[in-house]
């Protein structure tokens, strides 16, 4: 397959092209679903609530994070969990999203599981996801009234994204000279995991019509700066870096850890959507060939020069799933099986940390098995 799933409607199963059973694929999907969201409190982090709501809880901060609801949010689309779905969006938008403010239109990064607000602040890797699962719910089920008007949710999104702070309150998520993601909308500085280049093509057609140019740059933005952010031999990406790709040490956040995981699976389904940038072979060769004869019960922090530190890994099942999924970008390279063989063999982690871990987790086996689509307009 030449061209991305965008152009040709197929998807790759990649667990099939390595040997696994489609049922076995399909149990196993199943399975992680049921774990994560109705399995017993050593595994489910998916937790209803009295009214119509529900939260993904991080069980190691005992939070609900805009990532997680997001990203539960993207799971349930996929696998047609309407019910799921609507839940965890009725929660988000009663209790995450900001009404008035500094941060007026965007969504609280962190709350309590009652609802009450931690922190005031966004987190943009959250309000991408949101935007994208709404499309795709629009696309597959059709809009209802608000707050399941999905397509126009998503369009509001993104505008705030691009246009708050234009009534000279309020900060863009993204830098509009050079249209990068930041780390948070006050800063200056970006987050490498943040850049879905896949998703800013679909936004660049979806989006209201007068920021549909912006996403295109975007998407064309974001792949040259991942090429930037990651090392040139081991492919590893810093949590935080600068605008020209240099790792940005505040807080020690300079390094290869849990959030630069997400960098080999956003490679990963660019190139399985869009074929991306030719650089990403290269970056997920790399990051696979870093990882390959570790072992996983030894990942730790490291330089992104590869150098380790004494700290271990908080997720390394989250780590295992990412870059599995980076498999789908370095078409049959030399590691690309074994990855995808340690994910398959590991299973979805229990204990206090298994939150990120697991939605990685469940990201990954829908990218690897064909089923993380995208779902257009005329699907309906």
């Amino acid at each position: 397959m030449n061209e991305g799933a965008f152009y040709t409607r197929e998807y790759r199963n990649l667990l099939s092209e390595y040997g696994y059973d489609l049922p076995a694929i399909e149990e196993k999907i199943e399975q992680t679903w049921d774990d994560i969201f109705y399995g017993d409190e050593n595994t489910r982090i998916y937790y209803t609530d009295r009214e119509k709501g529900a939260y993904l809880l991080d069980t190691g901060n005992l939070d609900v994070r805009t990532e997680g609801m997001s990203y539960g949010m993207m799971m349930a689309v996929q696998l047609d969990k309407k019910e799921e779905f609507d839940r965890l969006w009725y929660w988000s938008k009663k209790y995450m999203y900001m009404a008035k403010g500094l941060h007026k239109g965007y969504f609280a990064w962190s709350c309590n599981p009652d609802g009450t607000k931690r922190s005031h602040g966004p987190a943009p890797d959250g309000e991408e996801y949101f935007a994208l699962a709404l499309f795709f719910a629009s696309h597959r089920w059709g809009d209802g009234p608000e707050p399941f008007d999905y397509s126009t949710q998503a369009k509001d999104i993104l505008r705030t994204c691009l246009h708050q702070g234009e009534d000279g309150i309020g900060y863009p998520m993204w830098n509009k000279e050079n249209k990068l993601i930041k780390f948070v909308p006050e800063v200056e500085f970006s987050n490498p995991s943040y850049h879905l280049p896949h998703f800013y093509e679909l936004f660049a057609l979806w989006a209201y019509p007068e920021d549909r140019a912006f996403w295109k740059e975007a998407a064309r933005a974001s792949r040259a700066y991942i090429k930037l952010a990651c090392h040139p031999k081991t492919g590893l990406a810093p949590e935080y870096a600068f605008y020209d790709g240099t790792p940005n040490h505040i807080r020690g956040y300079g390094h290869f850890f849990s959030d630069s995981y997400r960098v080999a699976s956003n490679i990963g389904l660019d190139h399985e959507w869009f074929r991306g940038h030719e650089s990403e072979i290269k970056i997920a060769n790399n990051i696979q060939a870093f990882f390959v004869h570790k072992d996983p019960n030894d990942y730790r922090r490291y330089t992104i020069e590869g150098e380790p530190f004494e700290e271990k890994s908080l997720h390394p099942v989250g780590l295992i799933a990412t870059n599995a999924m980076a498999s789908l970008a370095t078409d049959g390279g030399p590691y690309a099986k074994q990855l995808v063989d340690l994910f398959w063999q590991t299973p979805v982690r229990t204990g206090v940390r298994r939150y990120y871990d697991n939605c990685l987790y469940m990201l990954a086996i829908l990218a690897l098995s064909g089923k993380f689509k995208i779902w257009f307009p005329e699907n309906r």
